[in-house]
């Protein structure tokens, strides 16, 4: 299965070459490994994460696109949907099917004819509308309603950070 993903993928890398998106830029860590990818997302305007360029992978399953990938930022970030980790939390990334908790609808969740770009894209929209009643990190969840200035005070610290200032 996984030459299925490796096929699936290499075209997604060419699309995604071929018509640049702004803000997004991802592609195989090596030519050896497509199943693990570097990305850079930049911060959205207008917002706390502003002229930041946050780094993540992008680790695919054997049997992508049936099954979503797992994206993880390698850079410090504070946010909602982001656990401490780094691993991103929202629905586009969730199994396909239904939600055994009920909260988010099957056409929300992953499905295969998602693609590389759409999930980036999905990310940088996260990262300006974050979601803290659906926090994958309590704390930034509780600062966000609650502290709101110190909330962006620290995402606009991590932002200079990763461009290093």
């Amino acid at each position: 299965m996984a030459a299925k993903a490796v096929r699936r993928l290499l075209s997604e890398y060419r699309e995604l070459i071929n018509n640049e998106t702004e803000g997004i830029y991802a592609g195989p860590v090596s030519e050896d490994n497509f199943m693990l990818w570097e990305c850079l997302i930049a911060g959205p305007p207008d917002t706390p994460f502003e002229g930041g360029m946050f780094s993540a992978t992008l680790k695919f399953p054997d049997d992508y696109p049936l099954s979503p990938p797992e994206l993880k930022f390698t850079c410090e970030i504070l946010h909602p949907n982001v656990y401490p980790d780094g691993t991103v939390c929202i629905s586009i990334l969730h199994p396909p099917g239904d939600d055994p908790n009920m909260y988010e609808s099957a056409s929300e969740r992953w499905s295969p004819i998602q693609s590389v770009e759409k999930v980036l894209l999905s990310v940088m929209s996260m990262l300006a509308e974050p979601n803290d009643e659906s926090g994958a990190n309590v704390d930034a969840s509780k600062m966000f309603r609650e502290d709101r200035a110190q909330y962006e005070n620290i995402v606009r610290r991590c932002a200079r950070k990763t461009v290093g200032l």
